[in-house]
């Protein structure tokens, strides 16, 4: 098949072909001899999909024997070789690692958090698996010179030496990558014995491994071996290739592993031979951006080399820049010409690094029911069950919570084993019982009490009291029983009460949550005892380093791609997506182990690796016949940065003047402003009127003739909230999950005070402090659930203490209390309406006058807010003498005051003297009357302490439409 030769044989493709089909081809070229030549060739790829890909274009004909298919990492496989004991399974030496990261925080808590274990364990078994594939023996880390640089290193350098029994390739527990080398190690050994004599290529990597750039490197060297190298930059000067032999500058460049390996093979990069006859679809495209990603240090290469480039309008002809304001509008963009493309039977496919853009891209292309072929699915974490045991698991870390156990009641894998509709309809009720009683925490008893309330189905609450109550775990438990644990228990969530099976294993993504479960039951052994936390963190990375395609049939041409899979396919468009710095390229990952120095000294890959291979599929790409550049200029209300490439291509179209550069930039992008024009056309919505500010007018029948006391207040600051309330009859829903607010402090704080001051009535001996915050301790345990939020109140009351206790002793000296939670009521004839309420407290001083006192958590009114907008107190005393307070007769009020139990103690006397009984029950009935007639309105928010007040009523009222400043629009009603 190939001429014998003394030099290592190397072939290439350029940028912009479709690699598979060169490769074909050119095997096709080569073989039109005898049928059984092509049966001869042994083809090793770097991938199952180019192994696909490869396979389909020879089943598209003409027929023919195919050559022996196989990968790089199935050569262990082979018979000759499969003595080599098998790798063991990447999830035990995960769990090992764990274990051996557990001990290592237990004894250094200061390094890291608890919550990080399994992201440190992963990046140190991804560590080994590249010291095992570069060839590192922990050895050289141990030999690496940290005295100049900071403790961390040091210690991470001491605790990989612990890690050597899971380094040391030596016996038979080998990971997958130490396995390999081994493999490639034994099969270099066989064939330098005995060199195989048919054509053995390797067709498609780059050689970024040192294991597979050592078999590259003794499969080129071969009788009849060969490589075919991918997106190989035939237009890049010698003066370039010589300068990218330091990998601390030039690892980031595109062309960098290409430099690495024919260094390795004394090889020139002239002496590359293209693969076929064919060239690349743009070839001045090619020169274009190879001078565009010259490495750094020559880039001053431009001004000598950019005024020779030519056809400046060739190169850039299929090309269109998309610079979007949003990710939204940039999504939008896309998918309209991916619709396009499917209208018009164009393959196309959009290529990008950021998940979240192809979310967004296949969101908005559901509105014209086109499902793209996604290659990377999706993560199973995500899918209904992963999230269904992510939920389950959480049962075990935490107390039950109400959003906790309504989320997995409403997860549709939930009870899905029959009557689905029944337990949908309890799960409603319990949920409205859930939010108007609680309790923020259910139990048995609550949920028993909800049953009788709702009268519930027995069965249904016994099962949800037996699978959803009590299932927190507090001490460790070995991996395997906690994974038994968590399999019995979602499979009895989501059978239900009827006791049948339900679906949760059921689809490709049950399926694949089921072996996930089964693989870490068979290595569970190797888990050792762990936290609820623990596990459930465990469980959650499982799932999401898991992906799985459960979807209807896709578009057969329109795909989406990671930037793997583009170097494997081909299409008629290609979208680049995402084009921004920490997208395409992605920012490199943090190595909490050793430093770029360390790594570059120790003979490892520098976190610029990624970054190459990122360029090297930017390059590879972009030589397409039609490609798009995207990205958007904002993110997250910030400016984003173009991706390095982009940035390099229109800084050197800009400086090309002479050629016509700022004239077909100009041209890119007026191109892509055309489809975002049309893009902010398709979501043009017709403008809509801001809703006015309302200030209904219903029937005098409809209004109401009872008010409580405290609702005088806001009758006059927000009278609208008292007609959705009393008119309209609506209540706000109480939220689902429950905090320890204001409401919950005032009412227990209420409690506490009305239950001392009790005790105290017959017995003042009894007001200290001890006692006093004896009682606050148990009301508190008895009532506030939350730990925090017990000692927090505990310590403002502790603190205000004594200033209460002063003025309580100094209250008693002139009489005590006589009554507590006093129902007060008073008719406000002739206007038919009646004014109720409840006084906090009401004592009786030694001259028989009374003493009204109301307690505030917050802070209390001024006497000047009192006069004009919280009436509160002043409304009570009017009552009180007038006989209104039930078991009191008419007798005049001394005084009035709010006591302040907030953050200090304060007391606030209402102003009795300047405003007497008489004038405040005029203006009281000057007040409801006006509200009694039929042309008044209830403005909203009329009168609002602050315009940072929100009331309960503000969104039925469309406020944010409208300001204060706006005029109120009154309406009629029927």
């Amino acid at each position: 098949m190939f001429e014998s030769g003394s030099l290592p044989r190397v072939f290439a493709v350029p940028p912009g072909t479709d690699f598979p089909t060169a490769l074909v081809d050119g095997l096709r070229q080569r073989c039109s001899g005898p049928p059984e030549a092509l049966a001869r060739v042994e083809l090793i790829l770097n991938t199952r999909r180019m192994e696909r890909r490869v396979r389909d274009l020879f089943n598209q004909g003409p027929p023919c024997l195919l050559p022996r298919l196989s990968l790089v990492t199935d050569l262990g496989e082979r018979v000759d070789l499969a003595r080599i004991p098998p790798a063991i399974p990447p999830l035990r030496r995960r769990l090992e690692l764990t274990q051996l990261v557990s001990k290592l925080l237990e004894q250094q808590p200061d390094l890291a958090a608890r919550s990080s274990i399994f992201d440190l364990s992963d990046s140190l078994a991804a560590l080994i698996d590249e010291m095992q594939g570069e060839g590192v023996s922990p050895e050289a880390i141990r030999q690496l010179d940290v005295s100049d640089m900071s403790g961390h290193w040091s210690q991470a350098q001491a605790f990989i030496g612990i890690a050597d029994q899971f380094i040391d390739t030596g016996g038979q527990t080998m990971d997958a990558q130490a396995r390999q080398r081994r493999v490639v190690e034994n099969l270099i050994a066989r064939w330098q014995i005995a060199p195989p004599q048919h054509p053995v290529i390797l067709a498609g990597s780059t050689g970024s491994r040192g294991t597979t750039l050592m078999l590259m490197e003794a499969i080129a060297r071969l009788p009849q071996g060969a490589l075919v190298l991918p997106g190989f930059d035939f237009d890049q000067p010698d003066h370039v290739w010589q300068g990218l032999d330091d990998a601390l500058t030039s690892e980031d460049h595109p062309q960098y592993r290409f430099r690495k390996l024919m260094r390795a093979l004394e090889l020139a990069p002239g002496q590359i031979t293209p693969w076929t006859d064919l060239s690349a679809p743009s070839p001045s495209r090619n020169r274009l951006i190879s001078l565009a990603l010259r490495p750094a240090p020559v880039t001053d290469a431009w001004m000598t080399e950019g005024p020779r480039l030519s056809d400046i309008k060739g190169a850039t002809d299929g090309l269109t820049l998309v610079e979007a304001q949003s990710p939204r509008a940039e999504a939008l963009a896309i998918a309209l010409r991916l619709r396009q493309a499917a209208e018009t039977g164009q393959t196309a496919a959009l290529i990008t690094p950021d998940r979240m853009l192809t979310r967004q891209v296949s969101a908005a292309l559901d509105r014209w029911n086109i499902v793209p072929d996604d290659s990377a699915g999706l993560p199973l974490q995500l899918s209904p069950p992963g999230r269904f045991l992510r939920h389950v698991a959480n049962l075990f870390t935490r107390r039950l919570e109400g959003e906790a156990l309504l989320t997995l009641l409403k997860h549709p894998l939930c009870h899905d084993g029959g009557d689905r509709g029944i337990h949908l309809l309890h799960t409603r009720d319990l949920e409205l019982d859930l939010r108007r009683h609680g309790p923020p925490f259910p139990d048995s008893a609550s949920l028993a009490a909800f049953a009788v309330r709702k009268e519930a189905q027995e069965s249904w609450v016994k099962w949800v009291v037996q699978h959803f109550c009590d299932q927190q775990v507090t001490s460790e438990l070995h991996l395997a029983d906690w994974v038994e644990r968590l399999m019995k228990l979602a499979e009895a969530i989501s059978a239900g009460s009827t006791g049948e099976t339900g679906t949760l294993w059921d689809k490709n993504a049950g399926q694949k949550a089921l072996g996930v479960l089964n693989s870490l039951s068979a290595e569970a052994q190797h888990g050792g005892l762990m936290t609820a936390h623990d596990f459930a963190d465990l469980l959650g990375a499982l799932l999401a380093g898991e992906e799985v395609r459960d979807r209807d049939a896709p578009h057969p041409h329109i795909m989406i791609w990671g930037t793997l899979e583009a170097r494997v396919q081909g299409a008629d468009l290609l979208i680049l997506g995402g084009l921004n710095e920490g997208s395409w390229p992605e920012a490199p990952t943090p190595d909490p182990w050793l430093n770029r120095q360390m790594r570059d000294k120790a003979g490892l890959l520098l976190p610029e690796r990624r970054i190459g291979l990122s360029a090297h599929d930017f390059q590879q790409a972009i030589g397409a016949p039609e490609v798009w550049l995207t990205r958007a200029t904002r993110s997250d209300d910030a400016e984003t940065v173009p991706s390095r490439w982009l940035n390099r291509l229109t800084n050197l179209l800009q400086g090309l003047s002479g050629q016509g550069g700022p004239e077909a930039l100009t041209k890119m992008r007026a191109h892509g402003e055309k489809w975002l024009n049309w893009s902010e056309a398709l979501e043009d919505a017709p403008p809509i009127d801001p809703a006015p500010r309302p200030s209904p007018r219903p029937p005098a029948a409809a209004r109401p003739r009872r008010l409580s006391v405290t609702e005088i207040k806001r009758l006059i600051r927000d009278p609208y909230a008292i007609y959705a309330k009393h008119v309209l009859r609506l209540k706000p829903l109480d939220p689902l999950v429950q905090a320890p607010d204001a409401l919950l402090r005032g009412i227990v704080i209420h409690e506490i005070l009305e239950h001392f001051i009790k005790d105290s009535v017959l017995d003042s001996a009894l007001l200290t402090r001890d006692n006093f915050l004896k009682r606050a301790h148990a009301l508190l345990d008895q009532h506030v659930a939350w730990p925090t939020a017990r000692k927090l109140w505990l310590a403002r009351l502790e603190r205000i203490a004594d200033d209460f206790l002063g003025a309580e002793l100094a209250r008693r000296k002139d009489g005590g209390p006589v009554a507590f939670e006093a129902a007060m009521k008073l008719a406000l004839r002739p206007l038919d309406f009646t004014i109720v309420g409840r006084a906090d407290r009401i004592d009786c001083n030694s001259r028989g006058a009374l003493r009204i006192i109301d307690y505030k958590t917050g802070a209390p009114p001024t006497e000047s807010q009192q006069s004009k907008f919280d009436k509160q107190l002043l409304i009570e005393v009017a009552i009180a003498e007038q006989g209104g307070i039930e078991g009191l007769d008419p007798t005049s009020v001394a005084q009035a005051i709010f006591i302040g139990m907030g953050g200090s103690y304060k007391e606030v006397a209402a102003p009795l003297d300047k405003e007497p009984t008489d004038k405040v029950l005029a203006e009281l009935k000057e007040l409801i009357s006006a509200y009694l007639e039929p042309d008044q309105g209830f403005s909203s928010r009329r009168m609002l302490h602050k315009d940072t007040d929100m009331g309960d009523y503000d969104h039925l009222a469309r406020f944010g439409e409208w300001d204060r400043t706006a005029e109120t629009y009154p309406e009629d009603l029927t």
